[in-house]
């Protein structure tokens, strides 16, 4: 699949940011570091803006770009990494393989409350899709996902067992950059019970939401219902833009 030159970029500082590479927790200026990975200044600007928007990094004006030590401190394990809210650069733990699981797909009639999320005609269709996410043979995360047709008619079983977002971006030159979430805790259910091996005593985190085109379009409304021992969230909140 491809990439963009910028993301890989920003992985790499990533991962020099937590082997403590770069001294006195300031990274090299913009122009040093386009010319040690050997790519364009707009490219390394992209990568430390999305560095930035994490919240990992942070610009002190006239003095440079710092680490945010907050970031070493507390890095939790739902975090966004890539230029897209997908959840498969969203979750991440070092060494597991994440896998996704298709138990659902098929098109319905959206309801009145799909429609009005998504901002459909109740004659409309959507694909209406379940997975299950793991990592290794670990359940952690259940996914509904709605999409209108009209946005995606080219969608597959086969894409959904890989990550749509992804997908979306490499394919159609599409980004989701944009998310309403309402995060909330409840006891399990029988479902999550069983796909994501809990006891009827243990609770799941749920994450409703809208996700957005860069354009602003709504493309998925989801409900994420997550195993509680993954459910860490950290957000970073910038006033400035």
């Amino acid at each position: 699949m491809a990439d963009f030159v910028y993301r890989t970029v920003m992985h790499d500082i990533k991962q020099n940011i937590l082997k403590g590479a770069y001294e006195g927790m300031r990274l090299p200026d913009e122009r040093s570091l386009a010319e040690h990975y050997q790519v364009s200044r707009s490219s390394m600007k992209r990568a430390l803006e999305l560095l930035a928007q994490q919240g990992i990094v942070f610009k002190k004006r006239g003095s440079g770009t710092f680490i945010n030590p907050l970031y070493l401190k507390n890095r939790a394990l739902f975090r966004y990494e890539g230029s897209n809210l997908g959840l498969t650069d969203s979750f991440k733990v070092p060494g597991k393989a994440q896998k996704i699981k298709l138990l659902d797909f098929h098109v319905v009639k959206a309801s009145k409350e799909i429609a009005q999320d998504l901002f459909l005609t109740e004659n409309d269709f959507v694909y209406e899709f379940k997975r299950l996410r793991l990592l290794d043979d670990q359940p952690f995360l259940i996914e509904t996902g709605y999409i209108p047709i009209k946005i995606m008619p080219e969608l597959k079983p086969e894409i959904l067992q890989e990550s749509l977002f992804n997908y979306l971006e490499d394919e159609q030159n599409k980004t989701v950059t944009r998310s309403y979430l309402n995060i909330t805790v409840e006891p399990s259910s029988s479902e999550d019970q069983s796909e994501m091996k809990l006891k009827p005593v243990e609770p799941v985190g749920v994450m409703e939401g809208i996700f957005f085109l860069d354009d602003g379009t709504p493309f998925e409304l989801s409900i994420m219902r997550v195993h509680y021992n993954y459910m860490k969230f950290n957000t970073f909140v910038n006033l400035n833009n």
